[in-house]
């Protein structure tokens, strides 16, 4: 009797250990690992935030960036993008091209079996975000 009770009382704290599923977070930063097939360039930093207004930034690695954006269960989409105007690097502009071609193109996200987040453009691979840290 004295198992049983043991057995169900360490089966009944287990489950209140169970994690939580990954969200997409708003008003958190994320940093991008790929765009598409392609990893980023060394000690480039791109991010984004999805503020609770529906607006989203940040960097994508030269420039800052903003655009509007629609969120609805895991449909995702963003408007017209805008940025600043600097200019960097010709592999810095390159990539940063790349990377707001691709963010025009997202239609919807999910999470991966390692917890890193993804936004799919209709066809090809997605771009993949770690949230940052901090």
């Amino acid at each position: 009797m004295k198992r049983l009770a043991l057995s169900a009382s360490i089966g009944m704290s287990l489950m209140g250990c169970a994690a939580e599923p990954v969200q997409l977070q708003h008003n958190r930063s994320y940093i991008l690992e790929w765009i598409g097939e392609r990893p980023l360039m060394d000690y480039s930093h791109l991010t984004i935030t999805l503020g609770d207004d529906g607006r989203a930034y940040g960097n994508g690695g030269c420039n800052h960036w903003f655009a509007p954006y629609t969120l609805e269960g895991h449909r995702l989409s963003f408007g017209k993008i805008g940025s600043t105007r600097k200019l960097c690097a010709p592999a810095l502009m390159e990539q940063e091209s790349r990377f707001l071609q691709a963010l025009e193109k997202v239609e919807r996200w999910d999470i991966s079996p390692i917890e890193q987040m993804r936004f799919w453009p209709a066809q090809g691979k997605p771009l993949r975000w770690w949230l940052e840290e901090g």
